[in-house]
């Protein structure tokens, strides 16, 4: 692997538009649950927030251990 390959995986991270995917609804809809709750375009989050964001962190995570265990092998050659 070298250092672009390793450090373009590196940088892998997900998007509101990944979150939004995830949770069925627009980037708008996640970008108005973000905002400070006296804002007047602050919207209650998505149902179901929790899950999608522990999902994508976990896929994050396993991501990033996959990495880890390629570098970790390739240091070993």
């Amino acid at each position: 692997m070298n250092f672009r390959t390793a450090t373009d995986e590196l940088l892998v991270h997900p998007t509101l538009e990944d979150l939004a995917d995830a949770l069925g609804v627009s980037v708008q809809t996640i970008r108005q649950a973000r905002t400070v709750k006296s804002s007047t375009a602050h919207r209650a989050p998505p149902v179901g927030w929790e899950r999608a964001v522990r999902r994508l962190a976990e896929n994050t995570a396993a991501h990033h251990l996959r990495l880890a265990s390629k570098l970790r092998t390739a240091d070993r050659s």
